[in-house]
């Protein structure tokens, strides 16, 4: 089972990213916003997941560890 990082359907008011920690190393992250903000998110670029951070809602970092695909 492996899913397409760049078509994030089933994943709602979700964006596919990629940090690079060190040269050479990238870690992909998805950046999801809470369902009470769905219909706002919808259709959403980049910019708006961004600035969604710096707003004044909680953000939860759920680190998964790095077997596997991801």
């Amino acid at each position: 089972f492996f899913i397409d990082f760049h078509c994030l359907e089933l994943l709602l008011n979700t964006i596919n990213l990629h940090l690079t920690t060190e040269p050479g190393v990238m870690v992909g992250i998805w950046h999801t916003v809470p369902n009470s903000r769905g219909a706002e998110a919808r259709g959403k670029d980049q910019k708006w997941y961004e600035k969604a951070l710096g707003d004044d809602h909680p953000v939860i970092i759920y680190l998964h560890g790095n077997g596997g695909t991801r």
